[in-house]
């Protein structure tokens, strides 16, 4: 953008990921929340054996080979927990929600950790303290006052620890209701739904150690710099061996391109970084199913010459005829497929396809990485079962160094569905919970979090319990999801920092303030610890070490157990025991699931222990024992998109992590102090009759153009950034641009939305002085 005309807060970074730009980042983070010794204290623990998970991404924790065992985003997140800013009382006196309404999302989450329980006062339109008892007691006035338990929803944050989520579904089924939308709805259902049917489990097939043995990796929809930074230094390590990484991706990341390592100090001091992918295809959003078609096409093609001319060929048959059923089906959906449709979705060439997939083919051992580049889209689904079908053709599961790596958002977001946080509740759930508690829990399917956010909208559901998380801003179409909040009769938010989900208030709300992961957790049998699951399936244990920010703070565990003894006068279950010791829920998860046996021995060693993982071993857990391969019957991966023009996709900024904001900086996209830019590649701006840094309105065209109140579905007077994207692809902040996604765009399957592909127009705009920080 040389020659581009300057706009305020838009320009570039030429850096690498990591380096001397990280370590200001950390120090920027620790300075702005005012507690440096604090959280200095807090980052000596963080992901040590002894300390506390940290509480952003769920990157497996390597062997504690450094004293200093987190990332830059790692960090700010620790100092967003750790800070010395509070939210007391008085703040709240003075202070009515509806002016709190009109601050950001990043001033809302700066002012600090919330100190009391809080309930709504309409006559003063505040927050004002209300006590604990009392506000167990008034939580379940109103669930008990509901003519049927499924008119509830009870939403969980990945945040939430083994202990805590356990302990809330077993209260949730309790009550009678299966209603648990989640996070993991909006990020990676698609894999939990997805990859069951194909290889009979829903999570990734490969360990930390796998990464040390692949001979190919391949990056698919995802951005680790920002999102899993911790994952740099593993590909970093992969790529010092030569391993060739490919990645795949609309978006050039900096985090997939070169990386200075932060403890190296010789990358450091010389100013050096290592070179990650190898190779790197600007993928149009939306052609995922295209090019894994592609992929597939092109080694059923050689495979079949090879074998012509007297080799061996590139498909593993022996694996295939052993462990698999439909590939003859899979044959001809990939044989039917064009290349002129191949390349028109996905916008690379056939060579282009051809050369990644003759990468994966003369490689024996191959790791698919993938992230929600992949799983939010209308058949997102289906997108993780081609992955799922490419590995497969080559015997790529259940073999050393290979497999298939979905790469989940919070730190335990896989855990709290590993202990029973879904809507789906299987036989062996309710097995287990009626063999531990001696109630019968529901059988029927509950709401996920988008069908949650259209029962309340209907007026079917009238109560909400969100067990942390900013449920009203992750969800898209924004309007319609305020819109619906407000009708409820109660909302009830277990939290850490204040959010604009606390500000929608209903006839009732009331804040309940958490502990943090880096707190000391005191319960009657003394300091707990909790334990979490990270995206390799390896369960440890989290121990905070610092004071809590107030001593009217209560942990997760404690909250849900008082509002279940309110709520549940005849109920089965001791909750004071469990709470008192956590070793004791640990016992009953151990009694439900299997998996967990000698759960509280095994935390105790360093690192942990990892859940069994069947597909690891080559045994499939699907209804026939067999693994699947499963058709895509189209290329069309958003079937809304035939015939647009553009396709938006949101992302995250660099200072972001899901819909919380550390700063208003993206500094490897080399933006500064503001979040209303949309990414355009310079010939599309042209052909728009647009220019870099005009201000330009993003409408939606196509079957979702017309809001719920029959207004143009658009935001207005946003900066237009002439950027590197893929053409064809536009993309905005999240959870700015989540106002274009409507409420009912999404996989049927799994239920994920799509914010990964909304049809749009761009227009010259007039509306003027939009301010930086929207």
């Amino acid at each position: 953008m040389a020659d581009e005309k300057k706009v305020p807060g838009v320009g570039t970074y030429d850096g690498p990921a990591g380096g001397w730009g990280a370590l200001r980042a950390v120090a920027e983070a620790l300075k702005g929340q005012l507690a440096v010794g604090r959280e200095t204290s807090a980052l000596r623990r963080v992901n040590q054996p002894t300390g506390f998970d940290c509480p952003g991404c769920a990157w497996p924790d390597p062997k504690h080979t450094s004293s200093f065992e987190f990332c830059e985003n790692g960090a700010k997140a620790v100092s967003w927990e750790a800070t010395a800013k509070r939210v007391k009382p008085e703040f709240f006196a003075t202070n009515t929600v509806s002016s709190l309404w009109n601050l950001t999302d990043y001033a809302l989450e700066s002012l600090g950790r919330i100190t009391h329980p809080m309930a709504y006062n309409a006559e003063s339109d505040t927050y004002v303290p209300i006590e604990w008892e009392d506000a167990a007691w008034r939580i379940a006035q109103a669930l008990n006052a509901l003519p049927d338990p499924n008119m509830a929803e009870f939403y969980t944050s990945g945040r939430a620890s083994n202990e805590a989520a356990f302990l809330y579904q077993i209260f949730v089924r309790e009550f009678g209701s299966n209603n648990f939308p989640d996070c993991s709805n909006m990020c990676h259902e698609a894999t939990s739904v997805g990859l069951p049917q194909s290889i009979g489990v829903g999570k990734g097939t490969v360990s930390l150690e796998d990464f040390d043995h692949c001979d190919a990796l391949f990056c698919i929809g995802h951005n680790p710099g920002t999102n899993h930074p911790r994952m740099l230094s593993t590909l970093r390590e992969v790529a010092k061996r030569g391993v060739p990484i490919v990645a795949i991706n609309p978006l050039p990341e900096r985090g997939l391109e070169r990386f200075t390592a932060p403890q190296d100090p010789l990358e450091m001091v010389a100013g050096l970084s290592t070179p990650l992918a190898s190779t790197f295809y600007q993928i149009k959003c939306g052609g995922d199913l295209g090019f894994l078609k592609g992929m597939m096409k092109w080694l059923f093609d050689e495979d079949a010459r090879d074998l012509e001319g007297g080799g061996t060929g590139l498909i593993d048959w022996e694996f295939i005829k052993e462990h698999t059923v439909g590939v003859d089906a899979l044959r001809a959906d990939i044989d039917s497929t064009r290349w002129e449709d191949i390349e028109a979705k996905s916008g690379l060439t056939r060579a282009q396809v051809e050369d990644v997939a003759r990468i994966y083919g003369q490689a024996k051992r191959v790791i698919v990485c993938y992230g929600m580049g992949i799983t939010q889209h209308a058949h997102g689904t289906e997108n993780v079962q081609q992955i799922a079908n490419l590995l497969m053709l080559r015997g790529n599961i259940g073999r050393e160094g290979a497999g298939i790596c979905p790469l989940r958002g919070h730190s335990n977001v896989q855990g709290n569905r590993t202990v029973g946080i879904t809507e789906k509740p299987d036989d062996a759930l309710v097995a287990g919970i009626e063999r531990a508690f001696g109630f019968k829990p529901p059988k029927h399917h509950g709401h996920d979090a988008v069908r949650a956010i259209q029962a309340i909208r209907d007026g079917h559901s009238k109560v909400l319990l969100c067990l942390g998380g900013n449920l009203a801003v992750a969800m898209p179409d924004p309007d319609a999801t305020f819109d619906a909040m407000r009708k409820l009769d109660m909302v009830v938010h277990i939290a850490t920092k204040l959010n604009r989900s606390h500000l929608i208030i209903g006839k009732e709300a009331i804040l309940l303030p958490c502990l943090g992961r880096t707190e000391q957790d005191m319960q009657g049998n003394g300091l707990q610890s909790i334990t979490v699951e990270d995206s390799m399936s390896m369960v440890h244990a989290s121990e905070g070490g610092l004071e809590p920010a107030s001593e009217q703070l209560r942990s997760e565990p404690w909250i849900v157990a008082q509002i279940a003894k309110a709520t549940l006068p005849n109920t089965r279950v001791d909750w004071d025991a469990l709470v008192g010791d956590y070793d004791r829920i640990r016992d009953k998860i151990e009694v439900v699931y299997p998996a967990f046996k000698d759960y509280n021995e095994r935390i105790r060693h360093p690192g942990g222990f990892r859940l069994y993982i069947a597909a690891c071993e080559r045994k499939w857990a699907t209804f026939d024992g067999k693994a699947h391969f499963l058709i895509a019957r189209s290329i069309e991966e958003d079937p809304q998109l035939l015939g647009a023009y553009l396709t938006l996709t949101t992302v995250r900024s660099h200072d972001q992590y899901n819909t919380t904001i550390y700063s208003l900086n993206d500094r490897y996209r080399g933006i500064t102090g503001r979040r209303d830019v949309i990414f355009i590649n310079p010939d599309d701006l042209k052909a728009s009759g647009l220019s870099h840094g005009e201000r330009i309105d993003v409408e939606v065209i196509g079957p979702d153009a017309v809001a719920h109140d029959g207004t143009p579905r658009a935001v207005r007077g946003f900066i237009a950034v002439s950027y590197p994207i893929a053409q064809g692809t536009v993309a905005m902040y999240y959870p700015e641009g989540n106002r274009l996604v409507g409420l009912e765009n999404f996989d049927q399957e799994s239920g994920t939305p799509s914010y990964k592909s909304v049809p749009v127009a761009l227009r010259a705009s007039n509306k003027t002085g939009v301010p930086l920080d929207v």
